[in-house]
């Protein structure tokens, strides 16, 4: 069975079409001849940072969908910021909540040493991701790579491209619409929510104040809502995080879905999934089949890693991922 689903992998993400015409340049195996241990001291470095610290692979992930939402994959999520210019990893969307960079950081660090000004931060940042599904929910696929890195990074570009998690599912539908991204591919990378964590500003207002009917948001469980007020009180002097799934916390699994059936979807974008006829049925799939949407995630993952990449002489390959050449 778990060699018919890598098979199953394999196919989906072998006929994944790419928009846009640099990133017919992707290629599986990209560093075989010009750095050939790439992928596995990546993989290494990822593995060591998860196994002292699990939450490292969602925030990997999260990166990884920051960075190809603005720009593009093109790595420019990881620039520092600069006395003259704010970048996006310093965007009020993005600090604090973003994490894992200095993984990316080691990863880099190792393989100029083993092959110098050979492989993108942007790549790296993509087999990250793909290594982090791996140690985080045993989901693996071929990474196409060859993406140079960007020298752009603004911090108001953020809010203007990535979703809010706020939006309903026609918004949301939209705004992944507008990445080149289909309806499903949209329910199923949502399923990256099955681990990790939230700052509770992300959605108190579901519990407090929600309406001038309602005091909290009735799509949501009352005990449910009830647990996360512990976690999340009304009034706070610091921002607490609570975890996006409470029953698989530190797994990448299909949790997330069965979860919204009970209307225990933690965001707004979470649970609209659930109750909006557009998307209903697809939350009851995957809900039902947890290694369909593992080849899914796989899939959208590798569709989502092209989006406007840089190629050929495009771009540059930092020597350090925190700041451009």
């Amino acid at each position: 069975m778990r060699t018919a689903l890598v098979c199953l992998i394999a196919l989906m993400a072998m006929q994944v079409m790419v928009p846009g015409s640099s990133s017919a340049s992707l290629k599986v195996g990209f560093y075989k001849y010009n750095c050939k241990e790439a992928e596995t001291i990546i993989r290494n470095t990822v593995a060591k940072a998860i196994s002292k610290n699990p939450g490292v692979a969602p925030g990997i992930i999260r990166i990884y969908f920051h960075d190809c939402f603005v720009r593009g994959c093109d790595g420019s999520v990881l620039i520092d910021s600069t006395s003259s210019n704010t970048a996006e990893k310093d965007s009020p969307l993005n600090n604090p909540s973003l994490r894992g960079f200095e993984v990316i950081d080691e990863a880099k660090a190792k393989l100029e040493a083993y092959c110098p000004n050979t492989v993108s931060c942007a790549d790296i940042l993509s087999f990250a991701a793909r290594d982090s599904a791996y140690y985080g929910g045993g989901i693996n696929y071929a990474v196409p790579a060859g993406r140079r890195d960007g020298r752009i990074s603004i911090a108001a570009e953020v809010i203007q491209n990535l979703p809010p998690p706020f939006l309903d599912a026609n918004q949301l539908k939209d705004s992944f619409a507008r990445k080149g991204l289909s309806l499903d591919e949209m329910v199923t990378l949502s399923g990256a929510h099955s681990f990790g964590v939230s700052h509770c500003s992300s959605f108190s207002n579901r519990l407090y104040n929600f309406n001038a009917t309602h005091p909290q948001d009735p799509s949501m469980d009352r005990n449910f809502a009830a647990f996360l007020k512990t976690k999340c009180p009304q009034v706070s002097s610091n921002d607490p995080t609570v975890f996006l799934d409470t029953v698989t916390p530190n797994r990448l699994d299909s949790q997330y879905y069965k979860n919204l059936k009970y209307s225990r979807g933690l965001l707004t974008s979470d649970q609209t999934l659930e109750s909006s006829p557009l998307t209903a049925e697809m939350v009851t799939m995957n809900a039902k089949n947890s290694k369909v949407w593992s080849a899914k995630f796989a899939s959208a993952m590798v569709h989502m890693g092209s989006i406007d990449v840089l190629t050929g002489r495009q771009g540059e390959i930092r020597k350090k991922c925190r700041v451009v050449n």
